[in-house]
């Protein structure tokens, strides 16, 4: 029990430190040159029979927009040649104003083998030598007389699937040395269906589709799956029916959409349609028992000028390849070597450094704070020296007259006024009695005098609030002249301490 709540509790710290530590690193890892950022042109060449169509675009903020479209005719079911081409494309740079534009040439599919090949995982750190040891054996081409790419589709079982692109040298090397001596300069080598795949997915969203390209003569198309090509098919076209065209396309495309059922996806058929026909799109959708989307009806927002007439696909599909972030296209030019993307070093180092400058400003600050408020508080004492000795002085007088007060309240509240005894002995004396002498002490109060019963005296005494300890002095006596017993009481005061007394002097008579 305490080994599986142990195994919990790392599960979950481990998830939280991923997603706080993720972020985290992307950001002390993120490149200024990053493509979702950095703004990046580039002018796409598509080659055709019969046409070369050219779009340029732009890329800033992750935002594509196509700046510029231009297309050429040549002689039908022909490719131009390459000097032709290469006068056209340079013309066609010129006028877009696209000289510093990296420059992306789309090959047509049927110039390109695209295929899948299996290999071990243990493989994987040096697949591009692999591949290109491997190439004569995936596709007729070696790869010294080839262009050619590849990329991993996906592992599995100790098994790499991986998808291979290659095409022969010798058709695409003179429209290269063509391009190169009117001061154009190729960047990328791309497949046309390749760009067809990344224009799908960037309109639609969706990753796995049929598409197939329809002419008047022939037709060509591939199953895309997960961003790749995974099957592809070409075919011509006789002088047969419109009917007749639909039923090959159909047998074509039907292995296609069982696999897609098979791997339990809803199939999609995206349709290119280069013949105008109505009837062939009439009777495509007709035949189709899935859903059917014509890419000639379908739009796309990518910023196209308002003056075109037509979209040149294969050029804007080879656009986005180029500038797309999502792209994963291929490169036949880079012959299988990709540059292993290597983490920013210079915006961590730079971000580390501010931190550490952060914590250390952190530190001192306060400090620095509270020392410019010490010394403003010195300079205030300063300015008030005078002042606070004045108010020191005040205090001193303050303090004297307080305890001279509390020294008469103490005298005042310890013993009661002579006034109030004087007053309470009259208040309670009867009234047949009279005083010859009283002496009043800090502590004791002393009678003399004459009444008709001086014993019927002390109770009256003993019940008051201020005495205690009532008793005669000395004997009573009568006396005959007065007829009345002359008396000497002596008793103490309520609430005197005699400690106290005697820690403030000798007592002090008072008589009256």
């Amino acid at each position: 029990m305490a080994l599986s709540k142990l195994t919990t509790f790392a599960s979950a710290g481990s998830a939280w430190l991923r997603r706080i530590g993720d972020p985290l690193w992307r950001i002390l890892t993120f490149s200024l040159a990053d493509e979702s950022i950095y703004p990046a042109k580039n002018l796409a060449a598509s080659l055709e029979k019969g046409s070369l169509s050219v779009a340029y675009g732009t890329r800033f903020l992750s935002r594509i927009r196509i700046k510029g479209i231009r297309e050429y005719a040549f002689e039908e079911d022909r490719y131009p040649q390459p000097e032709v081409f290469a006068s056209s494309l340079a013309l066609a740079i010129n006028d877009l104003g696209a000289a510093k534009a990296g420059v992306s040439l789309c090959i047509p599919k049927a110039w390109a083998i695209v295929t899948t090949a299996e290999f071990p995982v243990t493989v994987k750190e040096n697949l591009s030598d692999v591949i290109s040891y491997e190439l004569d054996r995936i596709t007729p081409f070696s790869s010294e007389d080839a262009f050619y790419d590849f990329k991993i589709l996906s592992e599995n079982a100790g098994k790499l699937s991986v998808l291979v692109a290659a095409a022969k040298a010798d058709f695409i090397r003179p429209y290269l040395d063509a391009l190169s001596e009117k001061g154009v300069v190729v960047s990328r080598v791309a497949v046309n269906m390749s760009g067809f795949e990344t224009l799908c997915r960037y309109i639609g969203g969706k990753t796995d589709r049929v598409f197939i390209e329809i002419g008047q003569g022939g037709y060509e198309g591939a199953l895309f799956m997960n961003g790749s090509i995974t099957g592809a098919f070409t075919g011509s076209f006789s002088e047969e029916g419109e009917k007749s065209k639909i039923d090959k396309i159909m047998a074509e495309i039907a292995p296609l959409i069982d696999t897609l059922k098979n791997l339990g996806k809803a199939p999609q058929t995206m349709v290119l349609l280069k013949d105008k026909s109505p009837t062939l799109k009439e009777l495509l959708k007709m035949q189709m028992n899935q859903p059917v989307e014509i890419l000639n009806d379908t739009e796309i927002k990518i910023g196209l000028p308002s003056d075109y007439k037509a979209i040149p696909y294969p050029a804007v599909g080879g656009i986005l390849e180029s500038l797309w972030i999502k792209a994963r296209g291929l490169n036949l030019f880079s012959k299988g070597y990709h540059e292993r993307a290597m983490s920013p070093k210079g915006l961590t180092i730079i971000l580390i450094l501010l931190i550490l400058a952060m914590w250390v400003l952190y530190l001192i600050a306060p400090l620095n704070i509270e020392q410019k408020r010490l010394q403003e508080i010195d300079r205030q004492i300063a300015l008030r020296k005078d002042e606070v000795k004045k108010v020191e002085a005040l205090k001193k007088e303050t303090e004297s007259l307080e305890k001279d007060i509390a020294t008469i309240n103490d005298f005042k509240e310890g013993k009661p006024l002579d006034l109030d005894i004087l007053k309470e002995l009259t208040t309670i004396l009867p009234k047949n009695a009279w005083l010859s002498r009283v002496r009043i002490t800090q502590t004791t109060v002393e009678l003399e005098g004459y009444a008709v019963s001086a014993t019927g005296i002390l109770p009256k005494l003993e019940a008051s609030r201020y005495f205690k300890k009532a008793e005669f002095a000395s004997p009573t006596f009568r006396d005959t002249r007065m007829n009345a017993d002359r008396f000497n009481i002596k008793m103490e005061i309520e609430g005197i301490k005699k400690d106290e007394m005697k820690k403030e002097g000798t007592d002090e008579d008072e008589e009256e």
